[in-house]
């Protein structure tokens, strides 16, 4: 009984996303306050911590009206960590204005690939890995950078098993 669980396991993790999974989906832009950084996904508590207090400092917190977001440029597959490009932020209310370290930016795509990720953050790219796959398969390219959406409002009260993350990826038709 033991070996027919743990195979059942390995399966579970190693399963492709099904295409129901995998959505593709119109989206409205929506303005974020981020801070942009270089260098590994290791230094993310660090930048959220400066994100955070900024927006603090500069009276934002009233004017959040979405989950914290991480935007990522390049892929750890092909890019030395000290050279990722990425930034974290929070969406905020159009009237929102920005100062040093923020910046005030505008998430454009109109059209993304979506799908849910749920257990520990820096798992995510297992299921970045597999919608890439699918777009490839489904005549879609990516357009654009990956976009996570962290859907808990309290991560620390949340097992790592059971985070959500929304992933978006924007796509063209090929």
């Amino acid at each position: 009984m033991k070996s027919i669980l743990s195979v059942l396991a390995l399966a579970v993790l190693v399963a492709p996303l099904a295409a129901q999974d995998i959505t593709v989906k119109d989206v409205e832009p929506f303005p974020y306050c981020a801070i942009a950084h270089r260098g590994p996904y290791t230094d993310m508590g660090t930048v959220i911590g400066e994100l955070v207090g900024a927006m603090q400092a500069q009276g934002l917190f009233p004017l959040v009206r979405g989950p914290v977001v991480g935007v990522y440029f390049n892929s750890p597959a092909d890019t030395k960590p000290a050279d990722l490009a990425w930034e974290a932020g929070f969406i905020v209310a159009a009237e929102a204005t920005a100062q040093p370290p923020l910046v005030k930016k505008s998430w454009e795509y109109r059209t993304v690939a979506a799908a849910l990720h749920v257990g520990p953050y820096d798992q995510a790219g297992i299921v970045i890995g597999k919608m890439m796959g699918w777009l490839a398969a489904n005549g879609y390219e990516a357009a654009g950078p990956i976009l996570e959406r962290y859907l808990d409002q309290n991560p620390a009260a949340i097992k790592p098993e059971a985070l959500r993350t929304e992933i978006w990826i924007p796509v063209a038709k090929r």
